[in-house]
């Protein structure tokens, strides 16, 4: 078996499923004790300066092997898994020279990832397949980008006649939840730019997100008998509904792609005398963005104008579109870019409709586009990753450490 194989499956059965809920940080003890399992393995492998915070966040050094300066570069990926779909008792299903049909998961759930719903699987006809067992999601985002990372570096230690520069890798928590780069020490991960292995697809490469905002929108109404209710009720919960039918419908996520921003409404709880409601918003433009926020703004304050100021609305940008920094030194993307055709991988530059670590920390001066795992269909039961996309994941990152080495961007 692969090594970056046995190490995603090693990897996936430890439970990491961060929590929005918690105030600790990590926001689950389970990242902090596999923050820990990845600082030994790093150890036993050779690498350098290798730490833990106290935050859970794991760095470490390959150093340079060249007499020549050349730009330090980093790796990082993120240990936690989505709270979408538990995380915990993750039984992957390996299946082997994969012949094209559909993949039952789980009989006795009758639950089947389906060629006519995910045609892509045909891409990997007599390739190795990894999926969930269609009850939990596999955790391949991102623990399929530690895995390539640290079998990238184990192959440099076992290969010291290849020429590379300091190579520095780092593991965050949180990521799913928003917090990835909160306690990012920048410079003590000492990079000159870096790139996250948390992509899709084999030959993604990301240098554009969203502009993220989230907004918490709290109505006070007021609960009187419905038999006694005229002129006196005030019902938080059809003022909600008031209030989400006013922001455009086409405006939503499932009416949008590519670079369509939207405003999701993640949770809606209330009663009548208390409804409670919370929107992400999104665009990659930022003028667009900002009228996106403005409009929900101008929402409350007609509503309040219209009931009598019932309604509070705590609005808070979330992290920022990349590509006004990377654009700047896009020399990063193009030593990717090659990096892939050398691989025999085709790029597939597109943006993210969503945000990573690499977004936040290329505002901290970090600049950090984000490269592909190989995984598909990521957060559900449905999550797969070809064992190609992982090894290919592997030879890409050993490629852009050369071509840096040989100052060939």
């Amino acid at each position: 078996m692969s090594k970056v194989l046995t190490r995603f499956l090693n990897y996936v059965k430890v439970e990491t499923t961060s929590d929005e809920n918690s105030s600790t940080v990590p926001s689950t003890a389970t990242q902090l004790e596999f923050a820990r399992q990845l600082a030994d393995e790093l150890r036993a492998i050779g690498l350098k300066d290798v730490t833990v915070d106290e935050n859970g966040y794991v760095m470490a050094t390959l150093p340079s092997n060249m007499k020549e300066d050349v730009p330090t570069i980093g790796f990082i990926a993120h240990m936690d898994t989505s709270p979408d779909m538990s995380g915990k008792n993750v039984n992957p299903k390996v299946v082997e020279n994969y012949d094209g049909k559909d993949i039952v998961l789980n009989e006795e759930k009758n639950i089947v990832l389906s060629v006519s719903e995910f045609p892509e699987l045909k891409n990997y006809i007599g390739e190795t397949i990894i999926t969930t067992d269609g009850t939990t999601l596999l955790g391949a985002d991102n623990k399929a980008g530690i895995a390539e990372i640290i079998t990238a570096v184990e192959h440099l230690i076992e290969n010291p006649d290849i020429p590379h520069g300091t190579v520095k890798i780092a593991f965050t928590p949180d990521e799913e939840i928003g917090r990835g780069a909160d306690h990012f020490d920048v410079e003590k991960f000492g990079a000159d730019f870096a790139y996250t292995v948390d992509g899709g697809p084999m030959g993604d490469l990301n240098y554009e997100n969203f502009n993220a905002a989230s907004a918490k929108i709290t109505i006070q109404g007021s609960n009187i008998h419905p038999g006694s209710a005229k002129n006196l009720m005030v019902n938080s919960i059809q003022i909600a509904m008031e209030l989400h039918g006013m922001l455009p419908v086409n405006e939503r996520p499932e009416y949008t792609e590519m670079y369509e921003g939207f405003f999701h409404l993640t949770d809606l709880n209330g009663t009548v005398e208390k409804t409670e409601m919370s929107y992400i918003i999104r665009d990659h433009d930022m003028d667009k963005f900002n009228s996106k926020k403005e409009l929900m703004k101008r929402i409350v304050e007609f509503l309040n104008y219209k009931y009598g100021n019932i309604i509070t609305l705590d609005l808070k940008d979330s992290y920022y579109n990349m590509k006004e920094k990377i654009k700047e030194r896009m020399e990063i993307i193009e030593i990717a870019k090659k990096a892939m055709k050398e691989a025999g991988i085709t790029p597939q530059v597109s943006p993210i409709r969503g945000g990573t670590d690499g977004a936040r920390l290329s505002y901290m001066g970090l600049y950090c586009p984000n490269i592909f795992t190989g995984g598909h269909n990521f957060h559900g039961k449905y999550e797969y990753i070809p064992l190609i996309g992982m090894e290919k994941a592997v030879e890409v990152i050993l490629k852009i450490i050369e071509l840096n080495a040989k100052g060939n961007f």
